[in-house]
């Protein structure tokens, strides 16, 4: 239950803010349009969005008509088994890493401040910390700063970083660092890019060129490109998202300060829209707060509150549906 308690610790803000008032709804009370309507306007409130929003009240009501079911009290189970069942029907939702490859490749990529720089110390410390030797790539070669700051994260994580002046090509930055991973052994290669506009066409160009270089050295089975999205900002990160994707074809999201927002359906709602996994959360500032998403743990943690305290089950356990009961 470790995994249970460090959540329950960290997303006790978000818990509190949003996740629990939702939870507050299914308190036993009749079944009737003004549970539907405040039960709507909280998953809005929250960044859901509306057409992932009205999907679930739709499948929810059917599901509670079919079964009969008129206390508010007996949808809170199946209410978070709907969010998990739909969250782990999208295909590598939550999945690590990629495989070991020679070398294997993860694009990190996304809008200025979203914790792009921050999210490859963290993942490099993780692939080290399970015995992977990785390299830092500094592909971020317009900020000043950028440079140092890589370094410094490859300090506190152990592993090496590759880095050239500011100015210098992209994809040129990518391309030796590969060839570095492999002369040296190394097996993967997390490179940091440079903030991108999404509105900005030239710029999302040089970033597909930088992604050509990593599929064409490393190979597609093997590299991946994740979108760094600030929770905090709610529905925009779903307008990043959908530009991002349609010029790169994102293979996952990594949601950053997590534990700061108080609209916790982001987490949701760019999954459900964009059928993109979410991959990892950043939960906290240190270098070990980035936690590899798991829908089951996560969704319960979120709908817990003080009356009716969930403890995720273990897989295979029974548990409350709006399908399949006797």
């Amino acid at each position: 239950m470790a995994l249970w308690t460090t959540l329950k610790e960290k997303l006790k803000g978000v818990t509190e803010r949003w996740g629990g008032s939702i939870a507050s709804l299914f308190s036993g009370k009749a079944l009737d349009e003004a549970f539907w309507d405040e039960l709507e306007e909280r998953l809005l409130a929250g960044d859901v969005g509306i057409d992932t929003t009205t999907s679930l009240l739709e499948e929810m009501r059917r599901g509670a008509m079919e079964r009969r079911i008129g206390d508010t009290g007996e949808l809170r189970g199946a209410f978070t088994e709907l969010l998990i069942s739909r969250l782990q029907k999208i295909p590598g939702m939550g999945q690590p890493l990629p495989s070991r490859g020679n070398p294997s490749v993860v694009l990190l990529v996304g809008v200025n401040g979203n914790g792009k720089t921050t999210t490859a110390g963290k993942l490099a410390a993780l692939a080290s910390a399970e015995g992977r030797r990785v390299i830092l790539a500094g592909a971020d070669t317009y900020r000043a700063a950028a440079g140092d700051q890589i370094r410094i994260w490859g300090e506190r994580a152990g592993v090496r970083t590759v880095i050239q002046t500011m100015g210098s090509d992209a994809a040129a930055v990518v391309y030796d660092a590969i060839q570095a991973a492999r002369s040296s052994g190394a097996d993967l290669v997390i490179a940091d890019t440079a903030g991108r506009l999404h509105t900005k066409h030239n710029l999302m160009e040089e970033l597909r060129k930088v992604q050509r270089i990593a599929l064409r050295e490393a190979g597609e089975d093997v590299t991946e490109t994740f979108l760094v999205l600030d929770a905090v900002t709610g529905q925009n990160a779903l307008r990043q998202a959908e530009v991002f994707h349609a010029s790169l074809s994102l293979t996952g999201i990594v949601l950053t300060k997590y534990d700061s927002t108080a609209k916790g359906g982001i987490l949701l709602g760019v999954a459900e829209r964009f059928q993109l996994p979410i991959r990892y959360v950043g939960l906290g500032e240190g270098i070990e707060d980035l936690q590899l998403f798991d829908p089951q743990a996560f969704v319960r943690t979120l709908f817990s509150d003080k009356d009716h305290d969930q403890k995720p089950s273990l897989p295979g356990d029974p548990s409350p549906s709006l399908r399949g009961r006797p």
